[in-house]
């Protein structure tokens, strides 16, 4: 190795020296915050409406509670919310983006870290030395490499055949089960409570890389991910349930998707109601017509959420989720609320 190269070594480990550490809402109650924000103005109202309308889907025991993930708070210090969410049956699917699910979960699952940066770094040196950047949080690129292989490894033991997401994402959860990798993920926890994660677009991340890589090598037999047997699965378990409840962090494909599952059932002459719960938090500006900014209020003239129970939240998430999830985890609803089992839908 030459002194250039010496140095940017150095140069790297120095940056990558201080890990992102993922909150606890165990270790805090949040109640007392969330009861006096209840009557605040503003974010602080509306993020005490939104962990009431939680509680109010904990506690309904026909309600089928999903989790939707875009963004990049489980790299920013949530992974550990969600893994909690699924832990204490607060949630019952997870509609997400690929790159929480492979590029943060199961990296983390992996052994790896995200770190903390800053967003005033030179990104042309970051480039030099091999370390990508989230605004303020820093990926080792070496790493993230490893997880794509990785995907690519387990791709090339599994039978070749269709997958939806939901369905290979189970098998990555199967294999982390038996590996001596970290256990608290939110991929491994679903697979041990039985709860379907779905990334509509799945090859967007580093799964794709690594099925790309598997498919190119494996051309006349190998594995594939179909989106609209997603689709189809996720529609399946919105017929299934009398109520449905959404936790939306952010928006783009996942909230669409997940928000679509009643325009899907009608399509296939299924009648279903519209979600009855519905959060979403986001810092998206509604005037541009995105789906990510879309309202709940605008959703419902689709015939998508019902505005009975519904909030948005406009702030950004590693703010808002704790607080919401810790106040949802000490008043303790979850305790009664029973495990849904709906990967055994498709057993």
């Amino acid at each position: 190795m030459d002194d250039s190269a010496q140095k940017n070594l150095i140069l790297k480990k120095s940056l990558l020296k201080d890990e992102v550490k993922h909150i606890d809402i165990t270790s805090f109650d949040s109640r007392v915050i969330i009861n006096q924000m209840r009557s605040m103005s503003f974010v602080a109202r509306e993020i005490g409406k939104a962990a009431e309308i939680l509680n109010l889907m904990v506690k309904d025991d026909e309600s089928v509670n999903i989790l939707v993930i875009a963004g990049s708070s489980s790299a920013a210090g949530c992974l550990d919310v969600y893994q909690k969410m699924a832990e204490c049956n607060i949630i019952d699917a997870v509609v997400a983006t690929g790159a929480s699910i492979i590029d943060m979960d199961f990296f983390e699952a992996l052994g790896f870290k995200h770190y903390q940066g800053t967003q005033f770094s030179d990104d042309n040196l970051l480039r030099t030395l091999g370390i990508d950047r989230i605004y303020d949080t820093f990926i080792d690129e070496d790493e993230l490499q490893k997880c794509d292989h990785k995907i690519y490894e387990i791709a090339n033991s599994l039978e070749p055949k269709v997958y939806s997401s939901m369905e290979f994402i189970k098998e990555l959860g199967r294999w982390l089960s038996k590996s001596k990798e970290k256990k608290k993920s939110l991929i491994q926890t679903c697979f041990q409570k039985n709860i379907p994660i779905f990334c509509p677009a799945f090859s967007d991340c580093s799964a794709g890389f690594g099925l790309v890589k598997h498919q190119n090598e494996n051309l006349s037999s190998h594995i594939s991910i179909d989106s609209v047997k997603d689709f189809r699965q996720l529609t399946e378990i919105k017929i299934n349930s009398k109520n449905t409840g959404l936790f939306m962090i952010g928006g783009g494909v996942p909230k669409n998707f997940i928000q679509d599952t009643v325009v899907c059932a009608e399509m296939i002459n299924k009648k279903v109601n519209m979600h009855k719960y519905a959060i979403q938090i986001t810092v998206a500006d509604q005037r541009d017509g995105a789906c990510s900014s879309s309202t709940l209020k605008e959703a419902s003239s689709w015939g998508k959420v019902d505005t009975q129970y519904e909030q948005m939240v406009f702030s950004e998430a590693t703010a808002a989720v704790p607080l919401i999830i810790s106040d949802v985890y000490h008043r303790g609803f979850w305790k009664k609320r029973k495990q849904k089992n709906l990967l055994n839908i498709f057993e």
